[in-house]
């Protein structure tokens, strides 16, 4: 049992790697379809590159999404108007218009006797054309019925009646008033003043349009449109080999796919399905994980890593899944080469592509005509990569965001021409789609701060920010110890030869250098390339505090470093610099000094730990060297030979290389430049023979 635990615990990374791939393989597959993917690959305009298809069954062809569109928009532009018409209304200003003729009459005429045959003529004639103009129907104004022509049919309810009628069978309020004064103009014995007014009053709308009905009559319209025109007969020849694909044969493949999925997508085929797509998705992450075994051993160890790279292809194929739940014209939407971009910046170019072509190939089991789209995001990714192939500014961002719009729009462009073969086919939405894509790669910027900060990793935009001698930091250490600051900027330019020859990462190495001094701004007098005033403060104190002062140094620049939010990357470098050699002149002074008594070899060593990278290796190398070069009093090449072989081969013989994965024809090429850097440096000639 005990053997059990300790092989679990020994092989810890490992079991977490496998349980990331596990957790990856679990989400994929869940967001793939449950149906069987069709096995045919067709585009329209293409010749039919298979065996003469037979339809395997009965199946009905679909209306192509372009054809319900046009009777969709049919039928709302012809939809059928409702009005309800309020009788009711019309019965009200009747009895209104007796009351308020009384009224009117007895103000003008008083009780007059001898007009009561006028009086009556006049109300008898008022209701007549009042109840002429309200039985009709006076219409309401609506944005749905303006510039209809009069002949357009409205339907009336009326009781719960339906009845079409023409917009030119009912009065508008403008109109109702013409009639009024037509009908007056005819009439005889009557008082027109009083009715004129009354009449004018009493005209109200009493045909109101009714929403809710015309939008549930519209909806059973629209509800009731076909999806299909036609059948295809079991046995029935869908289409030969070599034949082109037209627009007719297309839509008819179309159905047969969708009719094919859904066949096999019922419950007892269900298992056999999800049963592929875990295999495949499983190759496709295998793939993955030998490319790294094989290729990037650095990064298959690292499990902060391994998560970020994971991460990035299932998150891109979850947004790709959403996308495609709103409708297949999103998917030009997701901006997938952000993946790139972010793989590009916290590794490498050729990691990712191979990461983003591994993403695309799985989102290729999700979206319709994969091959269309695993070429046009191929090729996206490729020029992705050659926009940030030396990212360098976060304003590089945008103009990969704008050349990625062109290579969308080109190859899209290019595809539609070859199946349609017809311009107008190309649909401007895909456009804005394309665009809204580049913009939101903009996002990467404060996508890859977050990741930084989750991670712990570092990108070279970062290192080329720290690595600029006006920041805060390097401008303070300047200020501070202006000799340290010098040679850190001496190492730097060392260490960065060194490491591009040897191979390994050059910004890094450079910024490392930088920073693994700054330590020495507390103190900086007890630092002997800031000393210029010829007083050594260490006169004054012992060896052991002037050993315990050098060594603090490296402390203080950890702390420091990480009070200004340094990466770890960086610090790395200050922890390593020395490793764990001794303070060696105050080391010997004080067993110098006291022969007889024995010296804590541990007060006189830096505390480590030791270089585990050629990066921080070569600083190493390059600290010390340049370092030892100022104390030189004769300088030639024979002495700069002897003291870059010196101290190197006594940091190879007290083991600070052993945790790094430099070699020693590695340490031999930093050797033979470190000569010749530090030859140039001190404008040493060759002597020729006389």
């Amino acid at each position: 049992m005990n053997r059990i635990w300790a092989h679990l615990r020994n092989s810890y990374s490992e079991i977490y790697k496998g349980f990331l791939l596990l957790i990856s393989l679990v989400v994929i597959v869940s967001l793939f379809p449950e149906e069987a993917t069709y096995k045919y690959e067709f585009a329209k305009g293409r010749p039919w590159m298979h065996d003469d298809l037979i339809a395997p069954f009965d199946f009905a062809i679909l209306k192509s999404p372009e054809e319900i569109t046009v009777e969709k928009a049919f039928v709302l532009a012809n939809k059928a108007l409702y009005f309800d018409f309020n009788i009711d209304l019309a019965e009200q200003k009747r009895s209104e218009f007796v009351e308020d003729f009384n009224l009117l009459w007895n103000v003008k005429y008083g009780n007059d006797r001898q007009l009561e045959n006028l009086k009556q003529q006049s109300l008898t004639r008022g209701l007549k054309i009042l109840n002429t103009i309200l039985t009709r129907g006076v219409l309401q104004p609506v944005p749905e019925t303006e510039n209809k022509n009069p002949d357009y049919e409205i339907t009336l309810i009326i009781k719960n009646t339906a009845e079409k009628v023409k917009l030119s069978d009912l009065y508008t309020i403008h109109s109702a008033y013409e009639k009024i004064n037509s009908l007056l103009a005819q009439s005889r014995d009557v008082d027109k003043d009083i009715l004129e007014q009354l009449l004018e009053d009493s005209i109200l709308q009493n045909v109101f349009y009714n929403e809710n009905v015309t939008k549930t009559e519209q909806q059973k319209q629209l509800n009731q449109i076909s999806t299909t025109y036609g059948m295809v007969q079991n046995g029935e020849r869908i289409i030969s080999k070599g034949e082109v694909i037209t627009n007719n044969k297309y839509q008819i493949l179309e159905s047969m796919r969708a009719e094919y999925e859904s066949k096999l997508g019922v419950q007892t085929n269900y298992w056999m399905i999800l049963a592929g797509q875990v295999l495949l998705v499983s190759i496709s992450l295998m793939v993955l994980i030998f490319f790294l075994h094989f290729f990037r051993k650095d990064i298959l160890k690292d499990n902060k890593k391994v998560l970020l790279i994971l991460l990035i292809i299932t998150l891109m194929v979850f947004v790709t899944s959403v996308a495609l739940s709103f409708g297949f014209q999103y998917i030009y939407l997701v901006p997938l080469c952000l993946s790139v971009m972010i793989i590009r910046v916290f590794f490498d170019t050729r990691l990712a592509l191979y990461v983003y072509i591994i993403t695309i190939i799985n989102i290729g089991f999700l979206v319709p005509n994969s091959f269309q789209f695993v070429f046009m995001q191929l090729i996206s990714g490729i020029i992705t990569i050659f926009t940030i192939v030396n990212l360098q500014k976060r304003s590089q961002f945008i103009f990969s965001s704008f050349i990625i719009f062109l290579s969308y729009s080109a190859i899209y462009t290019g595809l539609t021409l070859i199946q349609e073969g017809n311009i107008s086919a190309i649909k401007p939405m895909n456009y804005a789609m394309f665009a809204g894509s580049a913009l939101l790669l903009l996002f990467a910027y404060p996508i890859i701060f977050i990741l930084e900060k989750i991670f712990g990793l570092v990108t070279d935009v970062t290192l080329m920010e720290l690595s600029d001698s006006n920041s805060p930091l390097l401008r303070e250490l300047s200020m501070k110890a202006p000799g340290t600051f010098q040679h850190s900027l001496q190492v730097a330019n060392l260490s960065e030869e060194c490491i591009f020859a040897i191979g390994g990462d050059a910004l890094l190495t450079r910024t490392g250098a930088l920073y693994h001094d700054i330590g020495k701004m507390d103190q900086p007098m007890f630092f002997i390339e800031n000393q210029v005033t010829g007083v050594n403060p260490h006169d004054e104190v012992t060896y052991e505090e002037s050993a315990s002062i050098i060594i603090n140094h490296v402390i203080k620049g950890i702390e420091k470093a990480r009070k200004n939010k340094l990466p770890d990357q960086i610090i790395d470098f200050i922890r390593t610099h020395h490793g764990t050699r001794k303070v060696e002149y105050f080391y010997v002074m004080e067993k110098k000094d006291n022969p007889d008594e024995t010296v804590d070899v541990k007060r006189f060593t830096y505390p480590g730990p030791i270089p585990f990278s050629k990066e921080t290796s070569v600083v190493m190398m390059a600290d010390s060297v340049e370092a030892a070069s100022r104390s030189l009093k004769v300088i030639d090449e024979q002495t700069i030979n002897d003291l870059v072989e010196n101290i190197i081969n006594k940091q190879v013989e007290t083991g600070q290389f052993i945790n790094s994965n430099i070699t020693l024809r590695d340490i031999a090429r930093t050797k033979k430049i470190l000569k010749k850097k530090l030859m140039n440096i001190y404008h040493i000639r060759i002597e020729y023979p006389e």
